[in-house]
């Protein structure tokens, strides 16, 4: 029979600590800086796509796919995916308190992976984040325990849609679209306009912050890359009594439409 060894608590300790790796390394390696996003997609030790991201006290790692933080809640890719199944059996149902906290939690999830994929100039990714997030938001606000807890998300819906609406008009213009990117812009303005109306507050609209930028974007896509668009030439044209060339943009005008 061999003899045990003596092992004291402090060379136990010792054992135990080393068998977990500190951030060290990375975080001298990269250094945090306040003033700017930090996002770097890696490799994980599988090889699979992950995305960090570099905050104030670390690291957060993040999945490409399905939930950032790699969790299948009740088997589903996505909390979303299991309340949407959840809302197929009972279509009146009230979110539990359990529910909410699950939705709280993605929803910050999917707001880090969203500003990480802009950051990375990954546009289409960031759009299919913030489809997810809205989507999300629909079904808090359809079945939410109390308003107050609704508002709480809602108030951050016009904020969702700038993601999406910059996302997916720079999406375009990557593509070399720059029409679509306009289009893009105008459809994100027009569901914009439609949540400040909804909560009657039409009068902060066009002084919004978020909606000057879009407009600011537009109006450069329109400068350098497309020109006045088929309305503003008609217009223009009507007004300088140019009757025969606004006959021909208004034909050109229906014919696109029809298409």
């Amino acid at each position: 029979m061999s003899k045990r060894p003596n092992v004291s608590k402090k060379d136990l300790r010792k054992v135990e600590m080393s068998s977990h790796k500190g951030l060290d390394d990375i975080l001298r390696e990269w250094e945090f800086d306040p003033h700017s996003l930090s996002v770097r997609l890696v490799k994980g030790d599988d090889g699979r796509d992950v995305i960090q991201m570099r905050v104030d006290l670390g690291v957060l790692q993040m999945e490409t796919q399905g939930r950032p933080d790699g969790y299948n809640p009740d088997g589903f890719a996505t909390f979303l995916d299991s309340v949407l199944d959840f809302e197929k059996k009972d279509q009146e149902f009230i979110m539990s308190e359990e529910q909410c906290f699950e939705a709280d939690r993605e929803f910050v999830q999917f707001y880090h992976r969203r500003i990480s994929w802009l950051r990375l100039q990954h546009y289409h990714r960031a759009v299919e984040d913030a489809d997810h997030t809205l989507s999300l938001m629909d079904v808090c606000r359809d079945h939410s325990p109390e308003e107050e807890w609704t508002m709480s998300h809602e108030q951050y819906r016009p904020f969702v849609l700038f993601h999406r609406t910059q996302a997916a008009a720079l999406a375009a213009l990557s593509d070399s679209d720059a029409t679509l990117a306009i289009s893009e812009i105008n459809a994100g303005l027009k569901l914009m306009r439609s949540v400040f109306e909804e909560h009657e507050a039409e009068e902060e609209f066009d002084e919004d912050e978020m909606v000057l930028q879009l407009i600011k974007l537009r109006d450069s896509l329109k400068e350098d890359y497309v020109g006045p668009t088929l309305q503003e030439r008609l217009a223009q044209a009507v007004q300088t009594e140019q009757y025969e060339l606004a006959a021909k943009l208004r034909d050109e005008l229906a014919r696109r439409q029809e298409n």
